[in-house]
């Protein structure tokens, strides 16, 4: 496994930190100091409980949240404004609901040239399995097919990093589960970097080659490190069962969230 902290490229987070003004005026801190490094082609995780930033974090590595103390940079250059060498899958599919499946990903590829769009519609279709439904609209697809589209479009322009905002949490526990294969399965192919971002350590354990902890209000990195376990992994495993549970007892209990509310951020280089 590839080691973030000597790996010349990837995602660079260095001192970030974000404040919101709430409806009554009082100043909300979403983020606090974060700085992290995340491998290119690695799935990189970054869990934590709901409200601590999570998707605060991924929207200013899309480009979508600009004020922001600190730096974000990819491959070395400054993350200002969105890009398509970035995509992104949301919990939701937001699918247009009166266009089809192609039509869908052609929205995706307004700047392609008209003879670009139907091999990279084919090759990002085939990724997810969807080939037979190019001509489906969303109210015809089930909730993980749809969410197959949604992935499809993040891929479809081939970009170098895919950021996923908890993107398999509406769905039922077994589409979850093929969702979470199917994603391996692409990554496996593409090696793209990806930074999926979920509240639940059994899907970050099962996908992810770096977990990331933050902590809540504000959000801290309070802890960064790999996961060793060969893959394919096994959710049976005794291995495995002994990191999930090992996690939730150093970070989620009631007594481990007490602890880490004073426990200073994690440097990028831990």
């Amino acid at each position: 496994m590839s080691d973030p902290h000597t790996t010349p490229f990837g995602i660079s987070l260095r001192h970030i930190g974000v404040t919101f003004e709430s409806r009554e005026r009082s100043r909300v801190q979403a983020l606090q100091d974060v700085s992290l490094d995340l491998a290119a082609g690695e799935v990189s995780c970054i869990i934590g409980a709901s409200g601590c930033g999570k998707s605060t974090l991924l929207r200013i590595l899309a480009g979508l949240e600009t004020r922001h103390a600190g730096q974000a940079s990819l491959d070395g250059q400054p993350i200002g404004q969105p890009g398509l060498d970035r995509g992104i899958v949301f919990q939701d599919h937001r699918l247009v609901p009166w266009m089809t499946v192609r039509q869908n990903l052609e929205l995706a590829l307004h700047r392609a040239l008209p003879q670009e769009r139907g091999n990279a519609i084919a090759n990002a279709l085939a990724l997810v399995g969807l080939q037979a439904f190019e001509s489906a609209y969303p109210y015809q697809l089930s909730g993980g097919m749809a969410q197959r589209v949604a992935i499809a479009r993040a891929l479809v322009h081939r970009p170098r990093v895919l950021l996923m905002d908890e993107p398999f949490g509406a769905l039922d526990a077994l589409t979850r589960i093929q969702l979470q294969d199917a994603l391996l399965r692409i990554h496996e192919r593409e090696r793209i970097t990806t930074v999926l971002v979920t509240h639940d350590i059994e899907e970050a354990l099962y996908l992810g080659d770096r977990i990331a902890v933050l902590s809540s209000h504000p959000g801290r990195v309070i802890a960064a490190f790999p996961i060793e376990l060969p893959r394919p992994r096994d959710r049976a495993h005794p291995a495995f069962a002994a990191i999930r549970a090992d996690i939730y007892q150093r970070f989620f209990t009631p007594r481990a969230e007490a602890a880490t509310a004073t426990v200073p951020p994690t440097p990028a280089s831990s």
